[in-house]
């Protein structure tokens, strides 16, 4: 199930906007998420409208968690450069190269989908 903070940015775009937290919190006093203060210039979601962004919602958190993998597998960007640096000296600026590989590999392992 996707977070209320997720469907919210969600209709938050859908209306032009961006996220800004002195337009928009939510709260859980324990019995849950809810929008505890709305400022925006359109109508605060309703409930049947937040649950309208449950699978996209779902979709944009499997794609952060897919990015957030790939970002904790990808060498530094120091070794990243070492690697395209002895790639252009072995003349391997293609598929062939050490620094491409590395990419393939990690995008290869965490797929978007």
């Amino acid at each position: 199930m996707a977070q209320l903070s997720t469907k919210i940015k969600l209709y938050i775009e859908a209306n032009s906007a961006t996220w800004d937290n002195t337009k928009v919190s939510l709260q859980n006093d324990g019995s849950g998420d809810y929008i505890k203060t709305w400022t925006y210039s359109f109508s605060k979601p309703t409930d049947s409208q937040i649950a309208s962004y449950e699978t996209a919602g779902n979709t944009a958190e499997t794609l952060l968690g897919v990015l957030n993998k790939r970002k904790t597998e990808y060498l530094s960007w120091e070794e990243q450069l070492d690697k395209l640096y002895h790639d252009i000296d072995d003349g391997k600026l293609d598929k062939t190269g050490s620094w491409y590989k590395h990419i393939k590999a990690v995008k290869d392992a965490n797929s978007k989908g």
